[in-house]
């Protein structure tokens, strides 16, 4: 049964004041800022100056993350992923401020069929914890210290899982939240952020992801939501519990969900390869809300669906009373995120990996390959910007990594102040926005 959408006045004013007013000028603190993906902005058009570009060890598929000055981002190198890397940067001019390396607990063949320094640490003012696909977590200092550190392979076993692991690291003020999604005795473990210590662990949801765990407002606490492919998991972030459970949804084993309000939040799905099937598979893109029964249990349904839109790895992005999804063609679909309503579908130079931004006015998507492209929020397509986020290479150049795809490809974005840092798989970009 679709739920109703009641209260809806007080939930778009709790969607939008948030989104633009919770991020920290000089922070950007986890995968996809925790869903915070719209920065305020008073001018109309954005111009784009590019800044200083930096070589980074290794290879990795993680977002950057930023606290005050210093950009944060984690590389595995080795034919058998024997290395991972944590490397500090400062924003300013690109200069590398620290190295932090660490064996793997779980060496396995690096190809482009495994992930590959995935998961995005989480960062805060008391340093950074970063979590390993292989098994490793290690909490540093932001002077590159080690705090504390684990081998979950040694505690809990093999981390075997298809294409490897992906999930970032969630937080909150106390706990970091770890998603081991494999194929035997999958679990969620809560990490006491401060000693390293295990508060919690539960069982996974037993199905095929590579999202990661999303903390979601409701009422005065959160809930913290796990998306794997035909299910969806609630689970209490104190004590682990499993608060609901929803099923009907499928395609939904990449995008992760992005908090919109009170118990609300967009949920992407996909496709799989070839449009034939994207009339069902829109049904499980859209609005889901959570929210409590007669009997106080709590539950989760469509608060609406979309009829065409489809994601693709990046999750959807909400900004002034409309939402939006790109599909794999690289399709944009514009809808009203109170009704689902389709306002536009455009495509773009290419389809995404990494999650749109909002600065301002304008919606910034980023194509696989490079491509920056800015429209105006709004009823009518209307481009704004257009960049290129780095030069693209001679076919007969070096490449630093022999395993890597066939070209560049745009993993992550972060945004604080004035600078857009943009990561490829071994090569840190930034750009200055005015």
């Amino acid at each position: 049964m679709m739920l109703i959408a009641t209260h809806w006045v007080m939930f778009v004013v709790a969607i939008f004041l948030p989104a633009s007013l919770s991020l920290a000028a000089d922070n950007w603190t986890s995968f996809q800022n925790g869903g915070q993906l719209a920065v305020s902005r008073e001018t109309d058009t954005l111009r784009w100056e590019k800044g200083w570009s930096q070589e980074i060890p290794g290879y990795g598929q993680s977002s950057p993350v930023i606290w005050e000055q210093s950009i944060y981002v984690t590389s595995v190198s080795g034919p058998q992923k024997e290395t991972y890397h944590v490397i500090a940067y400062n924003l300013n001019d690109g200069s590398q401020r620290w190295q932090h390396d660490v064996k793997n607990a779980s060496p396995r063949e690096n190809t482009n069929y495994v992930s590959r320094a995935a998961p995005t640490p989480a960062a805060d003012a008391n340093g950074l914890i970063c979590f390993f696909e292989g098994g490793n977590v290690v909490a540093l200092t932001h002077d590159g210290k080690v705090r504390w550190e684990r081998n979950l392979v040694k505690e809990f076993g093999p981390l075997d899982a298809r294409h490897g692991l992906s999930a970032s690291v969630e937080q909150n003020a106390t706990h970091a939240f770890i998603w081991i999604e494999r194929a035997e005795d999958p679990y969620v473990l809560a990490i006491d952020k401060t000693n390293g210590k295990t508060l919690w662990k539960v069982a996974g949801i037993g199905a095929t992801s590579w999202a990661s765990p999303r903390l979601v407002p409701v009422g005065d606490g959160h809930h913290l939501v796990l998306s794997g492919i035909g299910h969806l998991v609630g689970l209490d972030p104190q004590t682990g519990d499993r608060l609901w459970e929803f099923d009907g949804i499928s395609g939904n084993s990449s995008p992760t969900p992005i908090p919109i309000g009170d118990g609300r939040f967009l949920q992407g799905a996909t496709v799989g390869r070839g449009e034939s099937s994207s009339g069902s598979a829109a049904k499980s893109n859209g609005v889901i809300g959570i929210t409590r029964t007669a009997e106080e249990q709590w539950q989760a349904d469509y608060v609406w669906q979309a009829k065409r839109a489809t994601s693709s790895f990046g999750s959807p992005i909400a900004h002034a009373e409309r939402c939006y999804y790109v599909n794999a063609s690289g399709v944009v679909y514009c809808l009203d995120l109170k009704t689902g309503d389709e306002i536009f579908a455009k495509r773009l130079k290419e389809s995404i990996w990494a999650t749109p931004v909002a600065i301002g006015d304008e919606i910034l998507f980023f194509g696989k390959g490079g491509s920056i492209r800015g429209i105006a929020s709004g009823s009518d397509f209307r481009e704004m910007s257009s960049e290129t986020a780095w030069e693209t290479p001679a076919e007969d150049a070096p490449k630093s990594d022999p395993g890597r795809f066939s070209g560049p490809v745009l993993y992550g974005v972060a945004v604080v102040g004035d600078r857009v840092v943009i990561r490829q798989g071994d090569r840190l970009t930034t750009w200055k926005i005015h």
